[in-house]
Formats: structure tokens, sequence, C-alpha cells
């Protein structure tokens, strides 16, 4: 699989992250291995989970994601080629909203428990804390790094001042600096004035802010595919996306689809890694078939003049 670099870490990550969201609730072990397997055997090294996940879906309390992702690496010996990252932030449980510096270290060691592994390669402030001070909450994550438990830190559902200033303080004090940010994000476009409360969803602000930090500041992606929204008729559009500007720019996916020989989906996927600035998404699949079709966008590769139809449609 194409890598492509994570911030100024230095470190290459798969192009493609595999969400680990429901391994474990949604999907049970056997179904979660298999499709674990195929991304590794595609040459897949970046999973992602949180500590949240998924305790949402009935009969979910939280961490049975990252619990199913330590029996596989375990099973299979994979801990040395795999990036992982998780996330620290949401509720869950009797686990409070917030990035308090005494929560951030708990949440580590249980995320580390649970992963069965000594160090988190990547681990997200999963939500802004407007509670905690920014300066606690970062010195909290400066000291993991420090004791060898996190190797990067990264940020998620955070707006772009609040990343600038996270940036200024990780200087001034000579802490690790957020290295990336994972926001949502793909190619339609939420009408104005649309939230997805708790999700942040990416805007002019922020691309400009990854823009401006070319070479040093990742952007990943979530939700690219709206849930199978592009292509199956039992899933339709959020509402946050309907209307004119939606529907001009399925018109010019699905005729970019057809001149490449691929899906829409893997157009959406294509669409974003060829972005400026580039875009690094996150894939989720349930079936060994979509995640083979999410693979498969690797493949494609949109001319200057498709890019600009794509970026230009809409109203």
């Amino acid at each position: 699989m194409q890598t492509v670099p994570l911030g100024n870490t230095g470190v290459r990550v798969s192009a493609l992250c595999l969400g680990a969201m429901y391994f474990g609730t949604r999907q049970d072990e056997a179904t979660s291995f298999r499709l674990l397997d195929q991304y590794v055997d595609a040459g897949g090294t970046f999973l992602d989970t949180a500590n949240i996940y998924a305790h949402w879906v009935p009969g979910g309390q939280g961490g049975e994601s990252e619990t199913l992702l330590g029996r596989w690496l375990k099973a299979r010996g994979h801990r040395a080629r795999m990036f992982i990252a998780t996330k620290v932030g949401f509720e869950y449980g009797d686990v409070p909203r917030s990035l308090a510096p005494q929560l951030i270290e708990a949440e580590c060691d249980k995320s580390l428990r649970r992963l069965g592994v000594d160090v988190i390669d990547l681990y997200y402030a999963h939500v802004d804390d407007r509670v905690t001070p920014l300066r606690d909450s970062l010195e909290a994550l400066a000291r993991l790094v420090e004791k060898g438990k996190v190797r990067f830190i990264g940020a998620s559902n955070y707006r772009a001042y609040r990343l600038e200033r996270a940036h200024a303080l990780s200087k001034a004090n000579g802490w690790p600096a957020f290295c990336c940010v994972q926001q949502r994000y793909t190619y339609l476009r939420p009408r104005a004035g649309q939230t997805f409360d708790p999700q942040l969803a990416t805007n002019d602000d922020l691309l400009d802010y990854v823009r401006a930090r070319k070479g040093e500041f990742t952007l990943l992606a979530y939700s690219v595919l709206l849930s199978g929204a592009y292509t199956r008729s039992d899933r339709p559009l959020p509402d946050q996306y309907a209307g004119p500007d939606s529907d001009a720019r399925l018109a010019a996916l699905r005729a970019v689809a057809a001149e490449v020989g691929a899906t829409p989906n893997q157009v959406v996927l294509a669409w974003l890694r060829q972005s400026d600035p580039p875009v690094l998404p996150l894939i989720a699949a349930s079936t060994p078939e979509q995640l083979a079709e999410n693979l498969g966008a690797l493949q494609v590769t949109l001319s200057a003049e498709q890019m600009r139809r794509l970026d230009e449609a809409g109203v």
C-alpha cells in the first residue's frame, strides 16, 4: 500500500487508515479479524480506534474495539508492523467528557491495557475541552510522551484557531505538538449553519490552516463515505447535506466515476487524497466486499481537469 507522511513526525503511514469503530460490537470477532487480515494483506498498517468505541451500540460499554484489536494483535503477532491510533476525551460509562490531566493519564493506561501494547503510536485529544485549560491538557499529553506511553499526539474535532493556540503553547513550553487533526470531511458540503454536534466538520478555516502548515501537519478525514449514502438507495443523505449544491456535486461525482471506471465511493476517496491540502481518509467496512472497494480507490487517479470539475461543481 502507498504511504504518506504523518505531519512532521518523520513517520510514513498507510494512505488509507482502517477505522475499527464497530469491531467487537456490530462486527463480531470473526468478521473483525477477517477484515483486519484483509487490510494487512493489502499492505495496510494504520489502525484507528478510541476508548469510547462503541458504547452506544446495544450491549456496548466502550473499550470493545480496543480490546478486540488487542486480541487480534496478539493472535497475529502484528504489533511491530502496525501503527495504532486511539483517542481520549469523549464520555462513556462513568467517564465524563473531559481532557483533565488525571483523566487523560488514567484513560491512556486503560487503552494500553485493552490494546495489550506498551506504547500508543498516535494519541488523539478526541474533542476540544473548553473547561480544562488547554495548557493543562497539553502538559498531560507531553508527560505521556515523556514516559514512553505515547509516541505522537493529534487532535480531533478542533477549530483552526484552537489548533494554532495549542501549537503556540507546545512550542513555547518545549512540549510535543499536535501532528495532525482528524475531522469530519467528505466531498459533499454541508449547508451553511448546519451542525454535527459534537462532531466538527472541516471548513475553509481548517483547510487554510492545514495548507499553511503543509509538510508539518496532516488532515485526516472521517465519515468520508457518509455510511454508504453515495451509492446505496437505502442510505439517504444526512439532512445537513440535502440541497441543490449536493445535487450538482453528486452529478459531477457520478460523471467522473463513469469516466474513470470507478465507483463514486472510490472517486470520493481519490478526490480527498488528491486535494489541496491532501487528506488522509479513514475507511470502514462491515464486509470484505466493502473493504475491497475502498482499497481499490488507491488505483484511481483523477486528472487535473476532473479534479477541477469536481472542485467547481455546486452552487
